[in-house]
Formats: structure tokens, C-alpha cells, sequence
């Protein structure tokens, strides 16, 4: 099932007489404007890896990633019931949280072809609960994740545009002061190193044992078709 939240999206990058639900070369796209195919992907950026990399031998691709940024979970006394209670949610998303997807999408961007709008949203969460309990899965059954608002868009094409994604950093550094400065554990912060380095933002100048250390490579100018990307 379709949740508002990317129904909203697509028409928002769409435009209001949009051609949704397209087969392009065999693959089903959300949607098609201006010469771009669109991808709205709330899931997993590995999911359509495949059909990505496939897809952009011929055409221009522009995915789509949420993150969520605040969520207001609304509690529905059953499958199409009335709400009963709303309350905010104490988890709150990061700029960098999508390096979590971009790990496995490192060797589709950059490309030419391809742009990855990050859209920071905040949403509403419709649930109800789950009538067989299971310890693999939560307690409760997602109806619906509304869009309340976008509150910004990061557009990526390069690999210089990564860093837009995060705070400032010093021009050499390692994953142990990416984890200081980003707040997340090791491990993560070697997932975002690992992005930088796969999609050539960064030099790898070598290894000390704390790690290995990264420099910035000098930032390219910009694409010359940048100004005509946005779509309607």
C-alpha cells in the first residue's frame, strides 16, 4: 500500500498534471517530468539499486530519500479506526542519518545521469495494534505516514555534495573524529568515511592506528546544467 507520504512527494516533484506509475524499459517508475524519471524511496536505497544502474544507461534518474526529521505517532484504536491519542515521537533524524542509505548506493553515485534529492520531512505516523504479537516485530501495524512539511532539500550530484551533509570538518580527519563530531558510534562514522571515499570526495593519505586519515579533495565546478534541474 501506498502511504500519503509518497503519493505527496511524487506529485510534489511531479507537478500537478504528473505521469505517474510509468513502465520505462521494462521498470515501473512513480513518475516522469521534464525528461527525468522519478523514484520515490522511503525504503532502503538498496533496494532499487539494480533498477537504477539499469535505468541510467539511457535516462536521467532522480531519486528521491526522505528522512524523517520529527514524527508525530498518532494511535488509532484499530485497522480504520478513530485516533485515540497523538504524542511526539523523542526520536529525532540527522542530516547525516542518510549515509546510512548511501552506503549501499556508493557505486551508483555520482553519475552523470543520476541527482538524489534528500528531503528532511516531518510526518504524521497512523498506527493501530498488532493483533498477533510476535517478538520479531514491533506491537504495532503502520497505517499511513503523512507529509506535514519538507523543511529543506539537499540536491546531490557530485560527490562534493556530500559534504552539505555535514557540520564542519576539519580538512583531515578519521572516522574517530567523525564519530566526535557527528555524535554516532565508530561504526557508523566508518560508513560515512566509507561513502566519501567510494564516491571520490575524499584522498585516503594513509593509516595510523587510529585509522585511516582522509583529506577533502579540491571541490569541482559545478555541473553547468545545475540551474535547469529543478523540476516542477
Amino acid at each position: 500500500m501506498e502511504h500519503s507520504l509518497h503519493a505527496d512527494l511524487k506529485h510534489f516533484y511531479a507537478g500537478p498534471t504528473p505521469s505517474v506509475e510509468v513502465v520505462v524499459d521494462g521498470y515501473r517508475v512513480d513518475a516522469t517530468s521534464h525528461g527525468w524519471l522519478i523514484e520515490i524511496q522511503q525504503g532502503p536505497l538498496w533496494a532499487i539499486r539494480r533498477k537504477t544502474q539499469a535505468l541510467l544507461e539511457k535516462h536521467r534518474v532522480l531519486v528521491v530519500k526522505p528522512i524523517v526529521m520529527t514524527r508525530t505517532i498518532a494511535r488509532l484504536e484499530g485497522e480504520g479506526g478513530q485516533v485515540i491519542s497523538y504524542r511526539k515521537s523523542p526520536k529525532q533524524g540527522r542530516r547525516w542519518d542518510v549515509f546510512e542509505d548511501l552506503v549501499h548506493f556508493a557505486r551508483v553515485f555520482p553519475h552523470p545521469r543520476l541527482r538524489i534529492d534528500v528531503a528532511f520531512v516531518d510526518v504524521v505516523e497512523y498506527r493501530y495494534p498488532r493483533q498477533r504479537r510476535s517478538w520479531r516485530r514491533p506491537p504495532y501495524q503502520l497505517a499511513d505516514r503523512q507529509l506535514v512539511q519538507v523543511r529543506e532539500t539537499v540536491t546531490l550530484m557530485t560527490a562534493d555534495d556530500l559534504r552539505l551533509l555535514l557540520p564542519g570538518l576539519p580538512e583531515v580527519f578519521d572516522s574517530a573524529a567523525l564519530a566526535e563530531v557527528l555524535e554516532l558510534p565508530r561504526w557508523r562514522a566508518q560508513q560515512v568515511a566509507y561513502c566519501l571515499r567510494e564516491t571520490g570526495a575524499v584522498w585516503v593519505l594513509g593509516r595510523t592506528r587510529r585509522g585511516w586519515r582522509y583529506s577533502w579533495r579540491p571541490m569541482q565546478p559545478e555541473p553547468e546544467d545545475r540551474l535547469a534541474l529543478m523540476v516542477a
